[in-house]
C-alpha cells in the first residue's frame, strides 16, 4: 500500500496553491491527490465551540437564573453548511494509507486552533507535522515542506489559542446574556468590541462637551516672512497690538537653524496597511483585509495577517529583487532617482510569526493593469511602501526666526529641503492618486522657505493684520484613527514581549468594527465612525471591567506566557470562570436611569437571509444580514460586479434574495470586451465570502 501524507490547508484557494507548488494535480471530491500527497482544506473555522444551548435545555432560553454558564466538558460543533467538508477530512485522516497529517493552516495562533479542532473532533491520533510559511510563492512552499516542524512543538501555542477561544466564549456568552436579560434587549458584549466601542463613545462625549473658543493672532509681514504672535483671547488687545506694531520697528531677536531628518516609514503590517488604505482610498479595515487575502492567494502579496514591520535578515536578496522589480513596474517610479538601502527593512529580532507585507516576485509575470482596481490599489500601496522604506531619509533645515516688536515676540517658521529622499518618491506616488486625500491624511512639507535673515535685522513700520480663529473639537474617529487607537490600547499594561498588543489582533480588528456596525452600536458616516444612541447606552450600563482595554492586556500577557510554556492554562481558565461568576453576582438589576435604548430600525428589509432567514438590510457599502451571529454579507463593490462593470443595486440584491437569481442587462465581458444580458446566480456556499456566477448569456 502506497503511503500518503495528508496536508490540511485553511481554505480551498491555499490548498490549490500548495498542490500547484508540489505538482499535485488529480482533483477529487474535497481534496487533491498525487505524488504521495492528499491535499485538502478547512473552510475557515470548520469546527467551533458549541453554542450555550448544547449544554442543556435550561440554556436554550436566555434568563438570568441560568447564569453563569461554565462548561465542564466543552462541546464542539460543525455548522450544517460545512458538514460535508468535515466528513471528507475525517475520512481522509482515518484512511489506512495516511501516515501523517500536515497542518498547513495559516501560521499563527488562530491557524493552530482551526487545525487542532478538526484533528481532535475527527478523533485523529496520527503524527502531526507543521508547515509555517509567509508567502504562497512556489519557492516558499517548497522550502516550507523541506523544513516541516513537529506538530507537538506547537502544543503550547495551541494551548494559548484554546484558552483565548474559551475565555472569549465564557465572558462573551455570560456578559451578553446577563445584560440582555437585565435590560430586555439583545446587547452584544465582547472582550475586544466593548472597549473599542468605549473609545468611540469617549470621543463622542469629548466632541459633544467641547466648548468652542475664539482667539486671535497678530501677523507681521517682514519682507516675505510672516511672523505670528502667540494666541490672544481679546479682539481689542489684538487690534491695539497691530496698531502699535505698525508704528514701531520689528527686530530679528534670534535666528535658529537646525538640520533635521525624517526617517523613511516602516514596512506595512496589517494594521498600518488598513489605516493607509482607509486614508487614501476610503476602504474599510475588512475590505483591505479581504483584498490583501485575495492578493496573497493569487501569490502577489505575502501573508497579510502580520504585526511585523520588518523582513528577516535572510530576506535581503528577495527584498533587493522585489525593489528592482517594483522600480520598473510601478508607473510613478519612471525617471525617479533611487538607490535602495535594503538593510533598513531587515531585522529578524522585530519579526514575530510573519514578516511585513510586501509584493512577491510573482509580480514579474503579472500585468498590474489587468487586476481589479481595488486589488491594484492595495498591491501598489504595499509596493510603494517597500520603495519608501528602502529609500534615503528626507533631510531638511528647519529655520525659526523670533522677532521683537512693541514689547511682544513674533515667530516665523521655515524649511529648506536639503535631500528629498523618500519624500520625493511619496510625492510622485500621491500625484497618481485619483482623488486628493484629505489634508489631515497627508503629511505636507510644512513651512515655506524663509527669506535670508540676520539677527539684529530691523523692519520699520511693518504691515500687520489680525486673524480670527476658533479652537477645534476633537475629530470623530475614522477607521484609520480607530485602528491606531486599538493597536495602542492597554499597551502600558502589556509585557513588551507579548505576542499580541492592543485590542484584538491584526486579523480580528476589522471584524470587530464590522460587528459593532452590524449590531447597531456604531454607524458609518463617510469615513467617520459614530456611536449610535444604543452604543452610548450600552457603555453607560457596563462595568469598567468590560469597557477597559486593561482586561485584554492582562489576557495577552497570560496567553503569551502559556504559548511559551511558562504559565498554566488551567490557572488562566480558573481566573476567567471566577470573573464570570463575579460579573453575575455584582450585576443583579438594571439601572433604568442610565439605559436609553431605542428600537428604531432605520433600514427596510430587502429579503430573507439564505443562511438564517433573518432580514437582510442595505448598508452604505453592503447588503448585510441583521442577525449579528450570521456572516452573510453581499458587498456592493464585489469583484464579480466590478469586473463586469455593473453596479450591484438594491434591486439586484432583492432579486437574488428572493429567487437566487437576477436578470441583469449590459454585463461587460473582460474576455471579449463586449456587453451582454445575463442571469446572475447567487452561489453561496456558506463560507466567509458570498459567490456569484453567470447562468445564461445572450450576446448583443
Amino acid at each position: 500500500m502506497t503511503s500518503h501524507r495528508l496536508v490540511i490547508a485553511e481554505k480551498p484557494s491555499v490548498a490549490a496553491g500548495i498542490a500547484a507548488a508540489l505538482g499535485v494535480k488529480e482533483k477529487k471530491d474535497g481534496y487533491i491527490e498525487g505524488g504521495g500527497y492528499l491535499i485538502s482544506w478547512c473552510v475557515g473555522h470548520l469546527v467551533e465551540l458549541a453554542e450555550a444551548a448544547a449544554y442543556g435545555e435550561q440554556y436554550k432560553k436566555w434568563n438570568y437564573e441560568s447564569l453563569p454558564i461554565l462548561p465542564e466538558e466543552w462541546q464542539y460543533t460543525v455548522s450544517k453548511d460545512k458538514e460535508k467538508q468535515f466528513a471528507t477530512l475525517k475520512e481522509l485522516m482515518h484512511r489506512a494509507d495516511v501516515s501523517e497529517v500536515i497542518n498547513a493552516c495559516d501560521a499563527g495562533r488562530e491557524g493552530e486552533l482551526i487545525f487542532r479542532f478538526v484533528y481532535h473532533v475527527a478523533g485523529c491520533d496520527k503524527p502531526m507535522r507543521r508547515l509555517w510559511i509567509s508567502s504562497m510563492e512556489d519557492s516558499a512552499i517548497k522550502a516550507g515542506f523541506s523544513d516541516l516542524g513537529d506538530g507537538r512543538d506547537y502544543d503550547a501555542l495551541y494551548a494559548s489559542a484554546l484558552c483565548r477561544a474559551k475565555a472569549d466564549w465564557i465572558i462573551g456568552i455570560n456578559a451578553t446574556r446577563l445584560f440582555s436579560c437585565l435590560y430586555d434587549k439583545t446587547l452584544n458584549v465582547g472582550r475586544v468590541q466593548t472597549p473599542t466601542l468605549k473609545m468611540l463613545t469617549d470621543r463622542g462625549a469629548a466632541i459633544y462637551n467641547f466648548k468652542k473658543e475664539k482667539y486671535y493672532h497678530v501677523r507681521l509681514d517682514l519682507s516675505g516672512a510672516e511672523a505670528a504672535s502667540e494666541r490672544i483671547s481679546d479682539k481689542k488687545t489684538a487690534d491695539g497690538l497691530k496698531a502699535a506694531c505698525e508704528a514701531e520697528t520689528a527686530v530679528c531677536a534670534s535666528l535658529t537653524k537646525e538640520k533635521k531628518t525624517a526617517s523613511p516609514p516602516k514596512l506595512f503590517d496589517l494594521t498600518s496597511l488598513q489605516r493607509e488604505a482607509n486614508k487614501l482610498y476610503g476602504y474599510t479595515a475588512k475590505q483591505t483585509l479581504d483584498l490583501a487575502q485575495t492578493l496573497y492567494e493569487k501569490r502577489l502579496l505575502t501573508y497579510p495577517r502580520t504585526d511585523s514591520n520588518y523582513l528577516t535578515d535572510d530576506m535581503g536578496d528577495t527584498a533587493a529583487k522585489t525593489v528592482s522589480l517594483l522600480s520598473g513596474k510601478l508607473p510613478f517610479m519612471e525617471g525617479a532617482a533611487f538607490t535602495p538601502n535594503i538593510s533598513r527593512v531587515l531585522d529578524s529580532k522585530k519579526v514575530s510569526d510573519h514578516h511585513a507585507i510586501i509584493p512577491t516576485m510573482e509580480l514579474a509575470k503579472t500585468d498590474i493593469a489587468t487586476l481589479p482596481e481595488s486589488e491594484r490599489n492595495i498591491l501598489t500601496l504595499a509596493g510603494a511602501r517597500l520603495l519608501f522604506a528602502a529609500a534615503e531619509p528626507h533631510i531638511f533645515e528647519a529655520v525659526t526666526a523670533v522677532f521683537s516688536c512693541a514689547g511682544t515676540e513674533f515667530t516665523a517658521h521655515g524649511k529648506t529641503v536639503l535631500a528629498g529622499g523618500w519624500k520625493d518618491l511619496e510625492r510622485r506616488f500621491r500625484a497618481t492618486l485619483k482623488g486628493k486625500p484629505d489634508p489631515e491624511d497627508t503629511e505636507g512639507d510644512g513651512e515655506a522657505t524663509l527669506p535670508e535673515l540676520t539677527e539684529g535685522q530691523t523692519f520699520i513700520n511693518p504691515s500687520a493684520k489680525v486673524t480670527e480663529h476658533f479652537t477645534a473639537p476633537p475629530k470623530p474617529h475614522s477607521e484609520a484613527s480607530l485602528l491606531a487607537a486599538m493597536e495602542r490600547a492597554g499597551n502600558a499594561d502589556t509585557d513588551p514581549d507579548a505576542e499580541r498588543r492592543g485590542l484584538g489582533t491584526p486579523a480580528t480588528r476589522a471584524a470587530v468594527i464590522e460587528k459593532l456596525v452590524k449590531s447597531g452600536f456604531v454607524e458609518r458616516k463617510g469615513k467617520q465612525l459614530i456611536p449610535t444612541e444604543n452604543g452610548n447606552a450600552l457603555i453607560s450600563i457596563l462595568p469598567d471591567l468590560l469597557t477597559s482595554p486593561q482586561l485584554t492586556a492582562e489576557w495577552e500577557n497570560n496567553l503569551t506566557q502559556i504559548a511559551k510554556g511558562a504559565a498554566s492554562a488551567g490557572d488562566f481558565m480558573a481566573g476567567i470562570e471566577a470573573m464570570a461568576r463575579e460579573l453575575v453576582t455584582e450585576n443583579t438589576a438594571a439601572n433604568k436611569s442610565k439605559a436609553h435604548f431605542t428600537d428604531k430600525d432605520e433600514k427596510p428589509s430587502l429579503g430573507k437571509c439564505p443562511r438564517c432567514g433573518s432580514p437582510v438590510r442595505e448598508g452604505k457599502k453592503n447588503y448585510y444580514c441583521s442577525n449579528r451571529e450570521c456572516a452573510f454579507t453581499m458587498w456592493k463593490n464585489d469583484r464579480f460586479f466590478e469586473e463586469r462593470k455593473t453596479a450591484f443595486t438594491a434591486k439586484i440584491a432583492a432579486a437574488l434574495l428572493k429567487s437566487g437569481r437576477a436578470n441583469v442587462k449590459g454585463l461587460y465581458s473582460p474576455k471579449t470586451g463586449k456587453t451582454y444580458d445575463g442571469t446572475v446566480v447567487l452561489a453561496d456556499t456558506g463560507g466567509k465570502y458570498v459567490n456569484y456566477k453567470i447562468e445564461i448569456q445572450k450576446k448583443k
